[in-house]
């Protein structure tokens, strides 16, 4: 019996040892498959791209493979498919669900048996209808662009794959009257990428400059802001792929590019990134260009240079590149501001921390994915780097030609609390700090530890003279511990963490007396206002600000609140400071100018004001910002207006009232605002007048123009009125509409 016994130990702990090295060890998939190289030729016609797309892939698993299922758009039309020359039956599936009412459709292909190692090719035409046009894939004739997340093309693993996209070398060739965009090296239209990538193109028609070897793609037409915007953001991104390259590696000999889009802004992919006009046209580099430029540079290491595959990759592709972005930030622009995107990647995170998943199981189809991997990822990349020397982090990653995340676990073995836990479990850390108490000559501080983890952090104590005390503290898990600060002094605040190291679920109690009850403190600034409960906004905003002086978004909530209690001066003195940080939110651009707009009004400075206004527009923040600046405008000041966008809508009037879906469409861009005529048509209008208030030039071939519009529609009573931002775009001789911006019409 007692060896009986025995043996059910041994098996025991034999199954133990088992589950212990699964749940440490990422398996090899029985087969698997890598694109080792893309090669896509297209082209485009009518609402069509056309393509044909060969690619070299491998078996990188551990047995042999009889079975390929590639992932391309559910709108694709595959006619062919061809393995090593050969022609090879298909399968058609459309059920991989991606939310939102999209899928994926997936072609399955049968194989001969492929070995553990062994190479082949698949070559597979296809045509893809764009029937409404989108930041992802668009078809115009003044310019089309797709972009990975279309899945234009077919590959194995999607960027919804559990253990990430494919990314390979690409040769691109498009046919295509306009100028063609993508990474790598240009010939012509045609585009060769030697590092790892995924294939995409955008075309149009732009103005060039060189700056330190980045090419700048300006809006066609581009004015001397532009021009000197886009030479400050090359220089920005020189700057920060030699910052990176100082903590990863050489650089990479490809080309560098920034592409001005009309949309699609933020994508970028090995080099080459896409930023939105808006970016070329504020009066300032703001924090967020500044932070995606930053991002795209790291990315260029994380994910193109070296590879970033397995289980939780975003914590690699996404966190650590923001980690990176956040360091460079601090050394282009100070500490306060890399302090700024630091309290934006804690309170991002503090949105989806109670709805978290751990990296391992967490997928981008996951509303929370995002703010986790980047936002919390960041978090945990900093800690790890303040616990065990950043320098002796990138040194390992300089090593590795290949990153995962189970490498950096394995290889950082002594990391389980900051990084093991949050792979394996979901985050429950949640510090809380106590009032202070004098005894003994000293004052005491209470601290806890709710979470599963051990912390090492700092506490802050303010005095009632503003002397800022630390002291740092270790808290177990599911723990108490105390703070001895060897003072009488009257320490009227305290925080535990300041810094804010640790991801929490709650971030509001870490401080006492407790200020917010919302772990993001603006929330509270923008609920009072909202409720106009002016004096209490101004209350907490002043609050946020003595704990994060430059967060540019509270001193400008600030103004906003003084300006409605009809404190001119104090709001223009705030609206000017938060204008003056050196990286300040295209949302305090924005706001800010409108309040200075506002308050030149009050004064009867209209000339001034109009100049506010406009800047508020031309630095397109958040659009309650951009409408209120432009509905301000049009109290103090008539716009110019081009007399042939006037025509251009006295015929479209026309068209809409006879309610006939085909005359509407022969006013419209293919493609573009689908919906927008569809609703125009199906609301039967009885009158529809549009009155031209300002037109603006977008770029050569863009215009925009503010309107007044008056509706009635077949059975309602009251004529709906309100603005209307339409964007035109120049077809030959012709205005087609081209996009909405804004429809305020009630």
């Amino acid at each position: 019996m007692k060896i009986f016994r025995l043996a059910i130990a041994f098996t025991f702990l034999l199954f133990s040892l088992c589950i212990s090295t699964f749940a440490q060890t990422e398996p090899r998939a029985a087969a698997a498959w890598q694109v080792k190289k893309y090669d896509i030729t297209a082209s485009i016609a009518d609402r069509f791209l056309t393509a044909s797309a060969t690619l070299d892939i491998q078996n990188v698993g551990n047995a042999a493979g009889s079975r390929l299922t590639l992932r391309i758009s559910e709108f694709a039309e595959v006619s062919a498919v061809q393995l090593n020359g050969a022609a090879a039956t298909f399968n058609k599936i459309q059920n991989e669900a991606l939310g939102g009412n999209r899928n994926l459709q997936r072609i399955t292909v049968n194989l001969p048996s492929i070995q553990p190692n062994a190479s082949y090719t698949v070559k597979v035409d296809y045509r893809l209808k764009v029937d409404e046009n989108s930041g992802l894939s668009a078809i115009s004739s003044l310019g089309s662009q797709f972009l990975p997340l279309s899945f234009w093309y077919p590959t194995p693993n999607s960027q919804y794959a559990p253990k990430g996209a494919d990314f390979a070398p690409f040769n691109l060739r498009l046919s295509s009257a306009e100028t063609v965009i993508s990474s790598g090296t240009a010939g012509g239209s045609n585009y060769e990428q030697k590092i790892n990538g995924q294939p995409f193109f955008v075309t149009g028609s732009w103005d060039t400059t060189d700056v330190k070897g980045i090419t700048v793609y300006l809006p066609k037409g581009a004015g001397e802001l532009e021009k000197q915007r886009g030479t400050e953001l090359a220089n920005l991104m020189s700057e920060a792929v030699t910052f990176t390259a100082g903590l990863l590696g050489t650089a990479p000999n490809i080309p560098m590019k920034l592409v001005a889009v009309r949309r699609g802004g933020g994508f970028s992919d090995a080099g080459t990134l896409l930023l939105d006009y808006s970016a070329f046209r504020r009066q300032k580099i703001d924090s967020n260009t500044a932070m995606t430029i930053a991002d795209a540079v790291a990315k260029i290491w994380l994910g193109n240079v070296k590879l970033v595959k397995g289980e939780g990759y975003g914590v690699i592709r996404e966190g650590l590149s923001r980690y990176i972005a956040t360091q460079f930030i601090e050394k282009q622009f100070g500490k306060e501001s890399a302090d700024n995107e630091r309290f934006k990647q804690y309170t991002t995170y503090a949105t989806v921390a109670r709805s978290d998943s751990p990296f391992n199981l967490i997928s981008p189809l996951d509303n929370a994915y995002y703010s986790s991997v980047a936002s919390k990822g960041a978090m945990i990349w900093r800690t790890l780097a303040n616990q065990m020397g950043q320098a002796n982090l990138f040194n390992y990653i300089k090593t590795q030609e290949s990153l995962t995340l189970l490498g950096v676990r394995t290889s950082f073995s002594n990391t389980y609390d900051v990084l093991d836990f949050p792979t394996n479990n979901v985050s429950d850390t949640n510090l809380l700090v106590g009032l202070p108490r004098v005894e003994g000559g000293v004052t005491k501080v209470a601290v806890r530890n709710t979470g599963s983890i051990p912390v090492n952090v700092n506490v802050l104590g303010i005095t009632d003279k503003g002397e800022r005390l630390i002291e740092k503290t270790s808290v177990m898990p599911k723990s108490f511990g105390e703070v001895i600060f060897k003072t009488t002094s009257n320490i009227i605040r305290t925080e535990i963490d300041p810094e804010k190291y640790y991801p929490q679920v709650d971030f509001s109690d870490d401080v006492a007396p407790r200020e917010f009850m919302d772990s993001n403190p603006i929330v509270a600034v923008k609920r009072a206002f909202d409720n106009k409960d002016f004096a209490m906004a101004e209350k907490n905003a002043r609050t946020i600000l003595r704990s994060n002086p430059r967060l540019d978004d509270a001193r400008t909530w600030l103004g906003r609140a003084l300006l409605a209690e009809n404190n001119l001066t104090e709001a223009e003195k705030e609206f000017k400071a938060a204008l003056n940080e050196k990286l300040p939110t295209p949302n305090t651009l924005a706001w800010a100018n409108v309040g200075l707009g506002d308050i030149a009004v009050k004064s009867n400075r209209n000339t001034e004001a109009e100049k506010y206004f406009t800047d508020a527009v031309n630095n397109e923040g958040e659009f309650g910002a951009t409408l209120a600046a432009r509905l301000g405008r049009q109290k103090i000041s008539a716009g110019t207006v081009d007399e042939s966008v006037k025509a251009f809508f006295n015929q479209f009037d026309k068209a809409v009232i006879t309610a006939r879906k085909t005359e509407v469409e022969t006013f419209i861009l293919p493609g573009e605002v689908t919906k927008f005529a569809g609703g125009v048509v199906g609301g039967q209008p009885q009158k529809w007048e549009t009155q031209v208030l300002r037109t603006e030039k977008i770029d050569a071939s863009h215009i925009l123009a503010e309107t007044s519009l008056n509706v009635k529609r077949l059975g309602t009573e009251n004529t709906e009125t309100g603005t209307a931002i339409f964007v035109l775009a120049k077809v030959g001789n012709n205005w087609k509409l081209a996009g909405v911006e804004v429809f305020e019409v009630r």
